[in-house]
Parts: C-alpha cells; sequence; structure tokens
C-alpha cells in the first residue's frame, strides 16, 4: 500500500466555496454494492432509503476558533483545539517559530493570552486570563469559523459561514471541523425521511484539525492520527440495535458518525455507550462491523477520509466513481455535493 494509490488529479475550479441553496439540493453520487453508480439529489433520499432505515448524525457544533491576534507588530493567527481546562488551549498557530514561552498575543480589547508552553510538534498551548462564559462570548465576538485551508476567505472570515459551516442538528460545542455530510439535511427533507419511515438518531464527535492534515508518509500505515473525543450514548446505541433486530439498515451521515460506530464496537458487533477518545484509522483491509451505508462528502487527494472510503467501497470502484464526478461535474470537498455508499457483500 502506497500513499500514491491514494492521488487523483481535480481542477479547482470543482472545490465547492459555498454550499447550494437549499442545502437537500446538492448532487448525490449512488455507489451501489452491485456496481456501477446513478446521478441522483440528496433531496430524493426518501425514494433511496427504506422504511424502518436509521440515519446516524453527529451533533458536534463548530466553535469559531480561529483566532487573529498580535504579538507586537508581529499578526498571529491560530486555531484553537481541543480545550485542556483551567482556561487552557492546545493551538496550531501559523508562525508558531517566532513565538516563545510567556509571550502575549491580543486578539481583542480585553482577549489576550499567553503562550504557556511550546509543543514539539509545533503546537502552542495558550492561556486565557477569562472565566468560562466570557471567555464564549470573547470567542463569539472575535473567532471565525475554522474553514478548511482550501476554501479562501478574507482575514477574519464571512460572516455567512456561521450559518453555513453548521448542520442542523449541532448541539455539543467543541469541534473546530463541520461534519459536512450533515450539511445537506433541511428540516423539511428530514420530515419527508419520516414520511417514507426513516428514522435517524445522533452521536457526538468532536472533529479536530487534523482531519484536515495530509498524509506525508510514503506507507499510509505510517501515519498517525489525531485524537478525538465522542460520546455514543445508551439511547443511540439502543437505537442502533433496535433498527438491527427490526431488519432497518445503519447509514453513518459522514464519515466522523461511521468512525465512532467503529470505535464504539470494538468489543463486539454491535455499537456499545461510548464515552472517549478515538484514534481509529481506517485503511483498505478494514472489516466494518456496524453500518450498511454511508452518506459522504468527496475527499481530499492523498487523505485518511479518501482512504476510508476505498476501504468501505473498494479502490477500484472509489477511484471510478471519483473520475466520473469530476467529468460530470460534482462539486468537492466541505461544501460540496455527496455520494452514498453501499457496502458490499460480506
Amino acid at each position: 500500500m502506497r500513499i500514491d494509490d491514494f492521488d487523483y488529479d481535480l481542477p479547482r475550479d470543482r472545490i465547492a466555496g459555498h454550499p447550494c441553496e437549499p442545502r437537500d439540493a446538492a448532487r448525490l453520487l449512488v455507489i451501489p454494492a452491485s456496481g456501477g453508480v446513478e446521478d441522483r439529489r440528496i433531496a430524493d433520499l426518501p425514494a433511496l432509503l427504506r422504511a424502518g432505515d436509521l440515519l446516524v448524525f453527529n451533533d458536534t457544533k463548530v466553535i469559531p476558533a480561529r483566532l487573529v491576534g498580535r504579538r507586537g507588530e508581529a499578526v498571529v493567527e491560530v486555531t484553537l483545539y481541543p480545550d485542556l481546562g483551567g482556561g487552557v488551549w492546545r493551538a496550531f498557530a501559523k508562525g508558531a517559530r517566532r513565538l516563545r514561552t510567556d509571550d502575549n498575543i491580543v486578539f481583542g480589547d480585553g482577549f489576550t493570552a499567553v503562550v504557556a508552553e511550546k509543543q514539539p510538534e509545533g503546537d502552542l498551548s495558550l492561556r486565557f486570563d477569562l472565566p468560562p462564559e466570557a471567555f464564549r462570548e470573547a470567542l463569539a465576538r472575535h473567532g471565525s469559523m475554522p474553514l478548511p485551508p482550501y476554501i479562501k476567505r478574507p482575514r477574519g472570515g464571512d460572516p455567512r459561514d456561521r450559518r453555513d459551516y453548521q448542520t442542523i442538528f449541532a448541539r455539543a460545542e467543541g469541534a473546530v471541523a463541520a461534519p459536512t455530510a450533515g450539511l445537506h439535511f433541511t428540516h423539511d427533507l428530514l420530515e419527508a425521511l419520516a414520511r417514507r419511515g426513516v428514522r435517524w438518531t445522533t452521536l457526538t464527535l468532536h472533529v479536530g484539525p487534523g482531519t484536515f492534515l495530509p498524509v506525508t508518509a510514503a506507507d499510509p500505515r505510517d501515519h498517525r492520527m489525531h485524537a478525538e473525543w465522542g460520546v455514543l450514548s445508551p439511547e443511540a446505541a439502543e437505537n442502533i440495535a433496535a433498527a438491527r433486530r427490526e431488519g432497518g439498515r445503519i447509514v453513518a451521515v459522514g464519515t466522523t458518525s461511521l468512525r465512532l460506530l467503529e470505535s464504539a464496537a470494538s468489543e463486539g458487533a454491535e455499537p456499545q455507550p461510548f464515552t472517549g477518545e478515538t484514534r481509529l484509522f481506517i485503511l483498505p483491509g478494514y472489516r466494518f462491523r456496524t453500518i450498511d451505508m454511508l452518506l459522504t462528502n468527496f475527499h481530499l487527494p492523498r487523505s485518511t477520509l479518501l482512504m476510508l472510503v476505498a476501504a468501505l467501497a473498494g479502490l477500484d470502484r472509489i477511484k471510478s466513481a471519483y473520475a466520473h464526478a469530476i467529468a460530470s461535474g460534482y462539486r468537492f470537498f466541505s461544501y460540496g455535493d455527496a455520494c452514498l455508499i453501499e457496502r458490499p457483500e460480506k
């Protein structure tokens, strides 16, 4: 297995800069287990799913974690993640090499941080001297949504992204990247799915900035995943088990939902209640235990998420499907269109 196996060429103009309006107007490339592909729309999901099927959404909420500040005359841009407690946050920083322990960074009037520690990986630990509620208010006022680097915005961000880069399920604050497959859903679509007899449940996986990091190792098996924190509640685990008992299919909405379900099933075939970190890295050869279908966006070349969908569908099928999507004008990545992948028969 080589990193080059997961490469492909994408024209720059296929990268979506904003989501479709309405969200469920996005295109949907269906990749059935039987082979081939089918061009549909997200709004067609009620016709593509069956009564008794269960959708599993990630209800994490993206925080405005990107901050631009100053250390003296130097501009410093940081992305906070994760919250280490006691007012201390880990942070990715542009220009971190120029920063030193005890440097003071000013992000706004009364909103400053001290560099508490520099990590060997190049990250920082920043200490904010504000009580939790005041910190959240300052972050909401001065922060911007931490969009992936391939979506270009002016410094300070686009206010529209505060709405666009959040799913309608967003509840549990803590992510610095959206579970983007969930961005396609509207309340009208959920109602149409409910009329069809399709149910849904939620879990939480706080998506970290590691989701944007490329795999640089020549052999992907040498890549080390960043930890992400998640929760699968007893109620959600029982909803999944009940759907299975009644013959319904489990449809993970997004790779984040899939990874937490698989992490929660480490001791058996069914997901169990789970609270904690996961570093699960899914590569071709992985045996899936918990899902029948995956709804997911198109993923970056050489990324861990492209490797995940290749593990589910088969690398050749994914390469063929992506080639069809590029030739057919699909929109790619976080604000782009989606795939519905059916797991091949065991």
